[in-house]
């Protein structure tokens, strides 16, 4: 070969070994496997309740490089069981499962959403082969459409024990923006034997009648009595109430009582009306008085009183009218009083304004 075509030959491999460079450069290197997996569920709860024990989770959105996941493919739950000395199992992946853990349910994260998934959160109730005394141990995962297995969430354990049955006989009374509510506490476990020790109580409050209800406070262990502040007046809330029994680190929330519907309503009365002036003439005497300083006064209520008789109801006025003429009444001396009534379901009144007595000609 020539001298020009050795060179030639050398100065096209440098250009191509410069390009090559230049591009890996530019590009980086392929992503290494393990940062494109999803990142691992962080908030896996478990809690037992009705019978069984429900398992909740979050489903990561992204993944471990922090990038989103666009398809998402499957969640997957895994148990083991313990008689509860020593640590629980370690929850290590081999070949995208758990080793040594059972698999026990999968959710698909595309197509028709079951039942147990709203939105990004997981709702599981584990009622397979449970046995009192027995540490049940959850780890969950995630995986992509490609597959690629999110690391095991952190174990969380709970030692299956008899729940309470429901507590009894509640009742619920509505209150000015408040409903109290009183219940017996039930007498069995699930499993037929008595209660022992003192149980809390969880309520649970729905704003209608077709909505699940939510928790919204505990007792403390033995009071069966709960009033829920800060509700709207003349507004149905529907309460439910579930027992929940500590043994040791280990506790259960029985099933909810029945619904009762709780209506909260008024039962402060307005502030009474003031200055209350009788003009009398012939036939008719005229009133006027200062108005409450309530503002949800619906009417004022005029009364007559005659004599040794009781007041009678002569008329009403709606606010902001604060004048009333008592007409067609006969000679005679009467006495007159103003009452304020509210606008609630109640119809609250006040108490009577200072009487004014008056002789009609």
């Amino acid at each position: 070969m020539s001298a020009g075509r050795r060179r030639a030959a050398a100065l096209t491999a440098a250009a191509l070994a410069v390009l090559a460079l230049d591009a890996c450069g530019r590009r980086g290197s392929p992503l290494p496997p393990e940062i494109r997996v999803p990142q691992a569920v962080s908030d896996l709860t478990a809690v037992e309740r009705e019978g069984g024990i429900e398992v909740a989770w979050t489903v990561p959105s992204r993944r471990v490089d922090n990038s989103r996941i666009l398809e998402p493919g499957i969640a997957r739950l895994y148990r083991v069981d313990d008689t509860g000395a020593g640590e629980p199992r370690p929850a290590m992946l081999h070949r995208d499962r758990v080793a040594g853990y059972t698999e026990i349910a999968t959710f698909l994260l595309q197509g028709p959403a079951p039942s147990s998934l709203r939105g990004n959160r997981i709702t599981y109730v584990d009622r397979q082969n449970l046995a009192y005394g027995r540490r049940y141990t959850y780890v969950a995962t995630t995986a992509d459409a490609s597959g690629r297995t999110s690391p095991p969430s952190a174990r969380v354990s709970i030692t299956y024990i008899a729940a309470p049955e429901a507590p009894q006989a509640l009742r619920g009374e509505g209150g000015d923006h408040a409903a109290r509510l009183t219940w017996q506490p039930p007498a069995k476990l699930a499993d037929g034997t008595p209660v022992t020790d003192p149980l809390a109580y969880e309520v649970l409050r729905a704003g209608n009648v077709a909505a699940e209800p939510s928790p919204i406070g505990r007792t403390a262990p033995g009071v069966t009595s709960f009033e829920d502040r800060g509700l709207e007046n003349d507004r149905t809330y529907y309460y439910a109430v579930r027992a929940i029994r500590a043994a040791g680190v280990a506790s259960a929330a029985g099933e909810a009582s029945p619904r009762v519907a709780v209506t909260p309503v008024k039962t402060t009365p307005p502030a009474p009306v003031t200055d209350v002036v009788a003009l009398p003439s012939r036939g008719e005497v005229r009133l006027s008085w200062r108005p409450s300083r309530e503002p949800d006064v619906a009417a004022y209520i005029v009364y007559r009183r005659a004599g040794g008789a009781p007041a009678t109801r002569v008329g009403s006025v709606r606010p902001p009218t604060t004048t009333f003429v008592d007409r067609n009444v006969p000679p005679g001396t009467y006495r007159y009083t103003v009452t304020a009534q509210d606008a609630s379901a109640r119809a609250n009144e006040s108490r009577p304004s200072t009487e004014v007595t008056v002789t009609v000609p």
